[in-house]
């Protein structure tokens, strides 16, 4: 019995994730005009398991089946493979008449119409006499032919002749790469799956669809694979071996035996190992042999050729498999063995110390501070803890207690962070520690959701006690990103623009690095988005010329704040790559480093107008936010979700997003941004019919984020404001961001609200043509949409129509099924107003004339004789008829659009 939590797609899933692909192939072998399938790829694909398949299938249908597996034992012997398929007593010592006999004694006695089927695994390896035997069986219509071949394998003419031919289906199997693998998860989980959970099962499973699809059975079972409703994700460092799985590996595994077996279990204990390290127990030929089954791969580092096995999986199962007391004398012997060549590579420190620390639990103190301190350069956070932890207390000092701090903040061990970096500062006896130990500790205060007066305190305690200006000025930078953090970006700015303008010149390279990645993002809040870009682009070239040992993150992080500074300068495009590039950056690294970028993601596909892919980055991020505790980009996250399903017409997530953005503890604005956390709340109202309310909601939030310096975030609301019908009430204010943000966004965004306002349908082509080629898709469709709105009012149909072809196309090709205020123009059947619409709606979802009338300010006969006029245009006499009508077309836009709301 399937477990019932086991989706339905799951437990049908094809099994090589080929949608259809299975019953094609069946098809046509159980069809005409085929006579046999090949199905070629490298090792460890799952070739024999498709054939399998495709022979069980054959067999359903009515085949008599048979299988056989070529070899090269028996290859020796003619018709070695197949002889336990042929029929008794058959003389073969004349190839003519014996094979002719074959085929007569197989269909002899028996139903002319019964049809055989035969699988030849590993084909290639067949000799050439059972090859001439299948081909005339096949050319004669006795047998269908299932058969593998491994790719890259050298085979006789026989089976070339054999497997070639206009009757033979070839298929190609190969492992799947990374966009396949996403693919295929969301069709078979049937909704949106984290990123990093693809990454995570494309890893494990090698591409291997087989393996794929019992890593998800086997986490859908165990219930470490989860949907919230809105995204499938694993959770963090999930065990993925289950029981099947494992067997199947181990019959791969267990096949080998002597030199090769050793080599693989070394392999399993070590991990990666350099080719010399393996050559004294398995000669080269062994190795090879590994590398012909899939076992094992070759790759290089530096001047040396490294080895591995071919999958992670491989490594758990074996490792099951060797007994406790052989696993710790191969890491113990590996050490030495490494040790005794010199350990001179950067990274034999790490090596030796993990496998001396796994097989005794301790290590050489000097060894253990050496991998730490390489571990913690490598942003390798785990380990640093692991070997930190078991460094004897005698070898802590200052230093190690720092990377120790560092290590439990980026890993989020918040309150053991906090003790451990105290403990640090106490002991500094040098100023430049206590800095580097005061940022830290301030930025683990920060991302804990300390108030900002204790956080600013210990800040400036550290800053009094320094001994010159020199010294003071890093902690005044600091205290610049900790309020441009908490929502203070022109306050904070005026510490940051204290910054170096060039890495080079800074006292402390590390804090000149995280100080220009947060003043990236402030100079892009504030409006200075030519000079926000060319400082990330300067601080990113800084960062990856700075040695790794003085890096205080990836250079990806520069590239995320960067992400912003695009996206107000209209490069929305070239943002959404950026932002993926970054997320395969920092996909191995803490999820601190990647939660603000993912944040930023998320925005720019919102900019964009892209709802469905930005509440799947949105949902992502909510959950990394709620297993990271963090509260404040969790309101974010909520909000943005909640917008996004309201957009997409799914206002059942919209408001249980708000609801659990309600619930959370606290009121503070997030970091950074203020006031683009009431956009949830906005959308969701304008999907209501509840435009004036939606407004209002926008309005209130704008002046928030004009009161805190957040000018991209005010002409964000503003413009928002606008799409909803408000043009002629921001349309000036619009226009006046332009003088205080250079990036090319705020231009065209005011150039939107005024030709909304003006209902210029000439100028709002013009801005619909300027946001699509910025990348700006749904306010591009809406823009053409309005004009189209502004002339079907006029009579002038025929350019009514060309607009609302160009926002239907647009629409369909990039806006992935928004419905908003604007886009519905093109959708309605008659031309009513925006007042009328907005009433309409209203009326629609059920609400009286009287609280109509009071939550528009307007007196109940206002309202009914616009509703009046709203039923005379859509041909229809009641309140259902109009429900049914605006359920076709939903209740989120108005069939005119000039931006005004006059009654």
């Amino acid at each position: 019995m399937e477990d019932s939590r086991v989706p339905a797609s799951v437990a049908g899933w094809p099994l090589y994730g080929r949608d259809g692909e299975l019953s094609k192939l069946t098809g046509a072998l159980t069809g005409s005009g085929y006579s046999g399938l090949i199905v070629f790829g490298r090792a460890g694909v799952g070739k024999s398991r498709l054939a399998e398949e495709c022979l069980a299938v054959a067999s359903r249908a009515g085949f008599r089946t048979g299988r056989a597996v070529a070899s090269n034992a028996a290859a020796a012997v003619p018709l070695g493979a197949i002889a336990h398929l042929l029929p008794t007593g058959v003389d073969l010592s004349d190839p003519v008449r014996g094979f002719a006999a074959v085929a007569e004694a197989i269909r002899g006695g028996r139903d002319p119409r019964e049809r055989h089927a035969v699988f030849v695994d590993d084909i290639h390896l067949l000799d050439a006499t059972s090859a001439m035997l299948l081909r005339q069986l096949m050319d004669a219509g006795v047998i269908t032919l299932i058969a593998t071949i491994r790719t890259g394998e050298h085979a006789t003419e026989a089976v070339q002749a054999l497997t070639s031919g206009e009757t033979i289906l070839h298929v190609g199997l190969d492992a799947f790469d990374l966009r396949r693998t996403e693919g295929l998860l969301q069709q078979v989980l049937g909704g949106p799956v984290a990123r990093s959970t693809v990454r995570d099962l494309h890893e494990v499973s090698g591409g291997n669809v087989l393996f794929l699809r019992e890593l998800v059975r086997g986490a859908l079972e165990n219930e470490t694979l989860t949907s919230d409703g809105e995204v499938w994700e694993a959770v963090p460092r999930a065990d993925w071996t289950t029981l099947r799985l494992a067997e199947l590996i181990r019959v791969k595994v267990d096949a080998v035996d002597g030199p090769g077996r050793d080599a693989l279990e070394l392999l399993a204990c070590c991990g990666s190992l350099p080719l010399a390290a393996l050559e004294p127990d398995a000669p080269q030929h062994v190795l090879t042999e590994l590398e012909r089954k899939g076992l094992i791969r070759f790759g290089t580092d530096g001047r040396r050729t490294r080895v591995s096995l071919a999958h992670p999986l491989y490594e758990e199962v074996l490792r099951t498999g060797v007994p406790a007391l052989r696993h710790r004398a191969i890491q113990l012997e590996q050490a030495d063995r490494i040790e005794a060549f010199g350990a001179r590579r950067r990274g034999d420190a790490l090596r030796i110390a993990t496998w001396r620390l796994d097989a005794t639990g301790k290590a050489d103190p000097a060894l253990l501070l050496r991998a730490a301190r390489l571990a913690h350069y490598a942003h390798d956070h785990p380990r640093t803890l692991a070997f930190l932890n078991a460094l004897p207390e005698s070898h802590h000092d200052t230093g190690t207690r720092l990377m120790l701090g560092e290590a439990y903040f980026i890993t989020g061990s918040w309150d053991l962070a906090d003790a451990v970096l105290a403990q640090a500062a106490e002991s500094a006896s040098d100023e430049a520690e206590r800095i580097a130990i005061t940022v830290t500790r301030t930025t683990n205060l920060l991302v804990s959701n300390t108030p900002l007066a204790e956080i600013l305190e210990v800040n400036e305690a550290a800053r009094s006690a320094a001994s010159s200006g020199l010294l003071r000025g890093p902690l005044l930078v600091n205290e610049g990103f900790i309020r441009l953090a908490s929502g203070e970006p022109v306050t904070g700015l005026e510490l940051l623009d204290r910054l170096e303008p060039h890495a080079d010149q800074a006292l402390d390279r590390r804090m000149w690095l995280c100080g220009a990645a947060v003043r990236t993002l402030g100079l892009a809040f504030v409006g200075r988005v030519k000079e926000a870009v060319d400082w990330a682009e300067r601080a990113h070239a800084a960062h990856v010329l700075t040695d790794e040992e003085a890096r205080p993150a990836h250079p990806a992080v520069q590239q995320g704040t960067m992400v912003l500074a695009l996206a107000e300068d209209g490069r929305l495009e070239e943002a959404g790559a950026l932002c993926e590039s970054v997320s395969a950056d920092l996909a191995l690294h803490s999820p601190l480093l990647r939660i603000f970028p993912a944040l930023l993601s998320a925005r720019t596909q919102w900019l964009a107008g892209h709802p469905a892919t930005a509440r799947r980055m949105y949902a992502e991020l909510a959950a990394l936010a709620r297993r990271e505790h963090q509260v404040k980009l969790l309101r974010f996250a909520l909000s943005g979700l909640a917008a996004c399903a309201a957009v997409l017409g799914d206002t059942e997530a919209a408001g249980n997003a708000l609801t659990e953005l309600d619930g959370l503890s606290g009121g503070a604005p997030g970091y950074f941004s203020v006031g683009e956390e009431q956009l949830g709340q906005a959308w969701l109202l304008a999907a209501g019919g509840h435009f004036s309310r939606a407004r209002d909601v926008l309005m209130n939030a704008a002046d928030a984020a004009r009161a805190t310096g957040h000018v991209a975030s005010e002409g964000l609301l503003l413009t928002d404001v606008a799409r909803l019908g408000g043009a002629d009430a921001v349309a000036a204010r619009l226009s006046g961001i332009t003088a205080r943000c250079d990036g090319e966004l705020a231009a065209v965004r005011a150039r939107l609200a005024a030709s909304l306002a003006a209902g210029d349908p000439n100028e709002l082509l013009s801005v619909s043509e300027e946001l699509e080629a910025l990348g700006a898709h749904l306010p591009a469709a809406e823009a053409a949409a309005a004009a189209a709105g502004v002339w079907r009012r006029r009579g002038e149909r025929r350019q009514a129509t060309a607009a609302s072809v160009r926002s239907g196309s647009i629409a369909q090709a990039h806006c992935e099924g928004a419905r908003t205020f604007l886009l519905d123009t093109v959708r309605a059947a008659a031309p009513l107003t925006d007042r009328e619409r907005e009433i309409a709606a209203l009326a629609a979802a059920g609400e009286p004339s009287k609280e109509i009338a009071a939550a528009l300010t307007l007196s109940v006969r206002t309202v009914d004789n616009h509703l009046q006029k709203a039923y005379a245009k859509l041909g229809i006499a009641t309140r259902r008829e109009l429900a049914a009508h605006l359920g076709q077309f939903g209740p989120s836009g108005p069939s005119g659009s000039s931006g005004s709301s006059g009654s």
